[in-house]
């Protein structure tokens, strides 16, 4: 098994979202940079405009249109990438994403079967997918998928949305934690505000989910968002971040500085909320120890099943 991805020169990567936003910019970066690119997209005229933008800009590209809560069809579209350029997907990046905004107590089943079968689903169907084909080929690779600031905390009016993208988060965790022997490599994108078409993923939903949406559709509310997104990072510019933590070996990709210190705020209530126990200190180190033990036989067993 090679080592992680230091050079993207004729590597194959397949990004989902990739005809607009923060996907369209991963794509300009990574074919600047040699990579051979397949982008997925569920907008067959989207992809048609992205890909001609890409070609005419040098990029190796191929255009697939399907949608990504289909596991069929990611085995489908894996092997005609894998024939269209005759060399391993290495390169996945699950961009591909959906938002609504509405009260979580008027949410409905369909709202979240969307949200999350787009967000987390689709990461899993992406891994699930392309994981067994990059191990095989042992070529190392890399694999990033985006979540959010808002994956950190609960929001009062993106619910859904935000509790999808902490699964993604804590997904991606454990893969680190699990493929970095395996020379693969993992990263996790956490944006704030992209210039990106996010705010309209509403008309997107698929039929059969969009009956009894709690989410906000007013045309007043959909522009309020495309005003606060036009004043985001430029897809491109973070797609160059991405690239940089890839080579790097960075698992938390998380360039928008002006959310530090909010973030800090947050995670030190989290903290500050263990002074509010007084427990029996032997017991707490009692528990502590099993733990401790616990993890290390456990990591005894993997070993000796790996050996």
């Amino acid at each position: 098994m090679e080592d992680h991805v230091q050079d993207f020169e004729d590597r194959v990567a397949l990004i989902t979202g990739g005809a607009s936003g923060v996907g369209l910019g991963q794509a300009y970066a990574l074919g600047e940079r040699g990579c051979r690119v397949a982008i997925v997209d569920v907008r067959q005229d989207a992809l048609e405009t992205a890909a001609t933008a890409l070609a005419e800009s040098g990029v190796d590209v191929l255009p697939l249109q399907f949608d990504i809560r289909e596991r069929d069809a990611w085995e489908s579209a894996a092997d005609r990438i894998e024939r269209h350029f005759d060399a391993p997907i290495t390169l996945l990046f699950n961009t591909a994403g959906v938002n609504g905004f509405g009260p979580l107590e008027k949410a409905t089943y369909a709202d979240f079967d969307w949200v999350f079968g787009v967000n987390f689903g689709g990461v899993v169907n992406g891994i699930q997918t392309v994981l067994p084909r990059m191990l095989a080929a042992g070529q190392g690779g890399h694999i990033m998928s985006v979540a959010s600031m808002a994956g950190f905390q609960g929001s009062p009016a993106a619910a859904i949305y935000a509790a999808s993208k902490a699964a993604v988060i804590n997904l991606m965790e454990s893969y680190a934690l699990t493929l970095a022997p395996l020379g693969v490599g993992v990263s996790v994108l956490c944006p704030a505000s992209v210039r990106s078409d996010i705010a309209n993923t509403l008309n997107r939903r698929p039929a059969e989910l969009a009956e009894g949406s709690s989410f906000n559709d007013d045309p007043e509310f959909v522009a309020l968002q495309h005003r606060l997104y036009a004043g985001g990072m430029e897809p491109r510019e973070l797609a160059q971040h991405v690239c940089d933590a890839i080579e790097n070996e960075r698992f938390w990709v998380l360039p928008f500085t002006e959310t530090r210190e909010g973030l800090r705020d947050y995670f030190d209530t989290i903290i500050a909320a263990y002074d509010d126990y007084d427990t029996d200190e032997t017991a707490a180190a009692g528990r502590a120890a099993a733990f401790e033990r616990y993890r290390r036989d456990s990591e005894a067993l993997r070993s000796a099943g790996s050996a």
